[in-house]
């Protein structure tokens, strides 16, 4: 599979962000380059979908910021402070960076193919028919190319979750970040799902992943990153984090889930 998308840097400085008396992330340092496939592991509460939504800005920290080839996101620097961008620039910003939910988000009154194709016409990156000519490529990359003209409701889970990466790909973003994208899905559905990210890993699209399924996580990432309390304990290649880990709180972790 190949895609008209340019990788990006992703970088998160020091991010801090509290709900209530609750802090769920703790001085969140993460660099991912261009064309680098990052995995997210951790225990359930431990800051994971928090850290994705923080990069696109749909969580706003209260300490620290996310950047995108060095512009920061969501805020803008003002003196020794970070100030709020408008919420239009903050769209604008978000329509670089792709983000596939756990339960698929589609639109339910639109079909496959309109609902790949709206984010480019709302956006105004291309005009009806071109966009979706264009939506008409990323459902074949997919494999759905024969699923155009069904609604969601007519597909499996596995089938709309290929339809939200499809959308996810339709802005050409520099960076993909999937939220547990399997974990919605039957067991004999997340095969086809994988397989289509695999196939934008091979692509050399960033892609920033939190997920269980380690050996997903093996075979394709570049850097395993281990998340537990808002904190990054761990991070490097997948054998040096999975068969070598340093940290117990990580092997504590994966003697529970592998």
């Amino acid at each position: 599979m190949t895609t008209d998308i340019q990788a990006a840097t992703v970088e998160i400085h020091d991010v801090h962000k509290w709900y209530g008396a609750h802090q769920v992330l703790d001085g969140v340092e993460l660099t991912v380059r261009p064309g680098e496939v990052t995995v997210i592991l951790g225990p359930s509460g431990s800051g994971k979908s928090t850290l994705l939504r923080v990069i696109n800005h749909l969580e706003k920290p209260e300490v620290g910021y996310a950047s995108l080839n060095g512009e920061l996101i969501g805020v803008r620097r003002h003196g020794e402070r970070l100030k709020e961008l408008s919420e239009r620039a903050i769209l604008a910003q978000r329509s670089r960076i792709g983000f596939v939910f756990q339960n698929f988000n589609l639109f339910p009154h639109l079909t496959v193919l309109d609902n790949v194709a709206a984010a480019p016409v709302a956006t105004g990156l291309l005009r009806k028919h071109a966009a979706q000519a264009w939506a008409r490529t990323l459902l074949d990359r997919v494999g759905l190319a024969d699923k155009a003209g069904a609604y969601p409701r007519q597909l499996s889970g596995g089938q709309q979750q290929r339809v939200a990466i499809a959308r996810a790909l339709a802005l050409r973003p520099g960076v993909i970040l999937f939220d547990e994208p399997t974990s919605a899905l039957d067991p004999e559905l997340v095969g086809e799902v994988l397989s289509v990210i695999k196939d934008l890993a091979r692509g050399g699209t960033t892609l920033i992943v939190v997920t269980h399924e380690i050996g997903f996580a093996r075979e394709v990432a570049d850097r395993i990153v281990f998340l537990d309390a808002g904190r990054v304990l761990e991070q490097g290649p997948p054998a040096e984090v999975l068969d070598r880990p340093q940290h117990p709180r990580t092997r504590e972790f994966l003697s529970k889930v592998l």
